[in-house]
């Protein structure tokens, strides 16, 4: 069986890496390929250079942010390459790989990683119009319960949902892991967000919180990786607080997993999300976690049993947290220890993609049936 991953990919984020997570770990009766949009921008994407290690790439040239020639660009490389499965991810792809599924008569399996709260009229538009795309799958599955219930609103059929749990390839994180030095003998204590730079990660919440601790205390350091639209403003926000010099954007890292190592507390402050891949990691990495009590997030993280959890905008209660986790480090252990055997147990790379697995072969069976 031969499944084309397709992704419009900007970056190499969540998405990506769980992509390649579940390459990886498929049997090898599934030939695993990959398709991303060539758009201004994207021409040198992490994602391929990773997954040429995996199996066949292929890049679909788009001359604008939606270009409607890909979609026959794209049910010919399926033809040409006698794809079995197409499997989407992302709005975007979602919208052309349903129609190139169609033109080229194979089957579509839609996997949305998360759903934004986008302020932007047109985004919001776009974002509507690839989840009416999803309708039109063959089969939709959903990371996280919330995901599932989420993509019910948009009149999936039951026969269409699959609930198949996120996951993440912990076997890379258990080797960084492994290589965990002593603390820092300056006494620094680092602070650290690994994720998309855009509006529902809410950053802003994060320099606000440690604005407030830094006022505290001046042992501590806020580490930012990742990169996205809303750099340049949380930059120039970040530029306005007295604690600017303890704050560190280090955009997109080859070195993200020996940077999430380091860190001595994993924080988020998202409004909406799936089952965040970095989130996994920090539980894999065994870091204390600090976050808001949200949808996908409480799927990883229980209050005062893996991590702790603040009700969503009370900075008040994620400034407590933060403190009491840095504090008490008898207690953030035991916490960051429980998250790293819940994470084990439940979010394997390869008890996902074994059930991705399954569904590649229903799907393929009920065509032959039909």
């Amino acid at each position: 069986m031969k499944v084309l991953q397709f992704i419009c990919s900007t970056g190499f984020y969540g998405a990506e890496r769980w992509v390649l997570a579940l390459a990886k770990h498929l049997p090898n009766t599934i030939i695993s390929e990959l398709a991303v949009t060539l758009e201004p921008g994207t021409e040198d994407l992490e994602l391929v250079k990773h997954f040429n290690t995996l199996g066949k790439t292929h890049a679909v040239p788009m001359k604008g942010r939606f270009d409607r020639s890909v979609v026959s660009k794209l049910a010919q490389l399926i033809k040409d390459n006698n794809i079995d499965i197409i499997h989407t991810h992302g709005y975007k792809s979602d919208i052309i790989g349903v129609l190139a599924a169609r033109k080229a008569g194979i089957p579509c399996v839609v996997t949305p990683h998360g759903f934004e709260n986008a302020a932007d009229i047109k985004l919001r538009l776009f974002i509507w119009a690839g989840c009416q795309a999803m309708r039109f799958a063959d089969s939709v599955a959903p990371l996280s319960p919330q995901l599932v219930e989420d993509v019910k609103k948009f009149n999936i059929g039951k026969d269409k949902l699959t609930y198949i749990q996120n996951g993440v390839d912990l076997s890379e994180v258990e080797a960084v892991r492994q290589t965990k030095t002593p603390k820092d003998p300056s006494g620094i204590k680092t602070i650290g967000f690994v994720g998309q730079m855009i509006s529902r990660k809410n950053i802003t919440a994060l320099l606000d919180t440690f604005e407030s601790l830094y006022a505290k205390r001046q042992d501590i350091r806020l580490v930012l990786l990742g990169d996205g639209d809303a750099r340049p403003s949380l930059e120039d926000y970040t530029s306005g607080l007295s604690s600017k010099t303890a704050i560190e954007f280090l955009g997109f890292r080859q070195d993200r997993l020996e940077q999430l190592r380091d860190f001595d507390l994993f924080v988020m402050s998202s409004t909406l999300e799936g089952i965040p891949r970095c989130l996994m990691e920090a539980c894999a990495m065994e870091i204390p976690v600090s976050a808001y009590d949200i949808a996908g997030i409480d799927q990883l993280i229980t209050n005062k049993d893996t991590g702790l959890l603040a009700p969503l905008h009370n900075k008040e209660q994620l400034l407590a947290d933060w403190e009491c986790l840095l504090n008490d480090e008898s207690y953030a252990k035991t916490l960051a220890h429980n998250a790293k055997l819940f994470v084990e147990k439940h979010f394997s790379a390869q008890r996902m993609a074994d059930e991705y697995a399954t569904l590649f072969n229903q799907l393929l069976e009920q065509k032959a049936g039909n």
